[in-house]
């Protein structure tokens, strides 16, 4: 049977707490690095914890990056959390450039240093929902909370697909949307109520 949601396993990311945040939800989601389990989900979840140069690299080698942007172009819904949304961008600058899977144009970048601000930015910050209409967020509040573990996020260079922002200190794309494609540098199975829903909205889609 083919799997609801495919949480894509390249050996790097948290990925038993977000399929325990699914389920929680009811929703079954089957961990995989197969990529034909991925090809055949009805949905698809990248998650990721890690280095960029090392994450982009196994996706390539095990060919789950042909999968995922293979799906994603035939319309399958995906979600892309923390390491896995800024995977999705031309180039990240962690360590070095390294090139990414360059389905949005845009790049990864650093957060610029400033007198008192800890990087990582490691926490809880508020989200100003850029786009309130985004599947993702159906039934929030208005500005709601999530946690964050990240020291980069993004620059798309089309400034429609984003979201959602955060501050810190000054305002940063925190999620992404476009058609059946969305992505989340905060962690939603980190993020108690506000995040399950959203994980939520994700598996009814």
């Amino acid at each position: 049977m083919k799997p609801a949601i495919a949480i894509v396993d390249y050996g790097m990311a948290n990925l038993r707490s977000v399929q325990k945040a699914f389920e929680s939800r009811g929703a079954t989601a089957e961990i995989t690095a197969d990529p034909n389990r991925v090809a055949e989900a009805d949905k698809i979840v990248l998650p990721g914890v890690g280095a960029f140069q090392d994450a982009i690299a196994r996706l390539r080698e095990t060919r789950l990056s042909e999968v995922i942007l293979d799906r994603i172009r035939a319309g399958r819904p995906f979600l892309g959390i923390c390491l896995g949304l800024q995977m999705l961008f031309t180039r990240s600058h962690e360590d070095g450039e390294h090139a990414g899977l360059d389905y949005f144009a845009g790049e990864v970048v650093r957060f610029r240093s400033s007198p008192g601000l800890k990087i990582p930015q490691m926490g809880w910050n508020t989200l100003t929902l850029t786009k309130p209409d985004c599947p993702l967020f159906r039934e929030l509040p208005p500005q709601p909370s999530v946690y964050f573990v990240h020291s980069y996020y993004p620059q798309p260079t089309d400034a429609g697909i984003v979201a959602a922002t955060a501050d810190y200190p000054d305002a940063f794309p925190c999620a992404v949307w476009q058609d059946n494609v969305m992505a989340t540098q905060f962690h939603p199975e980190k993020s108690q109520a506000i995040g399950l829903r959203m994980l939520k909205n994700f598996a009814e889609l």
